[in-house]
């Protein structure tokens, strides 16, 4: 149930569900040179109810007022602590930068979480696949995988070096690597390469908007995937931040699911 706003609170604060929660990091470790763990605590992250789904997000505030999407790596009940992976990329961005030099006992603003997906009983096989910036929530969705499916997570980075630590004994992890090719470019062509697996498949995919595009028009109209057993979609754009990316977002999805209607009547 969202945060309810007190009696006379603004109604900008009634619109976006109330005072954003606060929480203050902990520690932080790097898991390689581009990527970084921030754990962090406080009363709102122990009033946080229990997480139903593997993709759960958090907004971040960020002075400006600006967001930026993170998705949530962990949350230990025992520790206290929630666990939230950064993509860095150098000076290159907002949130990038500040993840890498942020101290121990700063506070953040968040609103949320946020989330729709989960790994289901009722399918015999799960398939996932991502770049970085969905590698937290492969990782998550890999943990709570059914005890009888088979799963198949294939997982993009930059190179060898760059391979994260993901539980491998629930799933085949099949590592792709950029090697400079441009962002969800092989990712895409392994994908198709393997094909769905056997029986009722859910298939969860996220990451780089352009794969996201090419991967629904095989899954939806050249294997004949049920909308419903996907959850697939955009993370992020090459060369847009998340502001432009959130802005222009519907209508990528609107001409690309056009696309698809036009392919699937036979359209030309």
């Amino acid at each position: 149930m969202p945060d309810q706003p007190e009696p006379g609170a603004p109604e900008r604060l009634r619109r976006r569900g109330g005072p954003p929660k606060t929480a203050t990091l902990l520690r932080k470790e790097w898991l390689n040179d581009s990527m970084v763990r921030l754990f962090f605590g406080g009363a709102d992250v122990d009033q946080l109810s229990e997480l139903e789904y593997t993709d759960h997000y958090l907004k971040i505030l960020f002075p400006g007022p600006v967001t930026r999407t993170y998705t949530i790596r962990s949350l230990d009940r025992k520790t206290g602590e929630l666990a939230i992976d950064f993509v860095v990329h150098g000076d290159e961005g907002l949130a990038g930068p500040w993840a890498a030099t942020v101290d121990p006992g700063a506070v953040i603003e968040f609103r949320g979480p946020g989330g729709g997906y989960a790994p289901q009983e009722q399918y015999d096989a799960h398939l996932l696949a991502g770049d970085e910036a969905a590698i937290p929530a492969i990782a998550a969705a890999i943990e709570r995988l059914p005890v009888q499916a088979s799963a198949v997570a294939v997982l993009e980075v930059a190179d060898a070096d760059h391979r994260l630590a993901v539980p491998s004994d629930r799933a085949e992890i099949v590592w792709v690597h950029r090697d400079g090719r441009p962002y969800g470019e092989r990712l895409a062509e392994v994908v198709r390469e393997r094909g769905l697996p056997e029986g009722r498949v859910q298939v969860f995919v996220h990451g780089n908007a352009g794969m996201v595009k090419d991967l629904r028009r095989y899954f939806f109209l050249e294997c004949g995937l049920d909308r419903r057993d996907a959850s697939i979609s955009g993370y992020w754009r090459t060369g847009q931040n998340e502001d432009a990316w959130q802005a222009g977002k519907h209508e990528f999805v609107a001409q690309m699911e056009a696309e698809e209607a036009a392919v699937g009547s036979g359209a030309h």
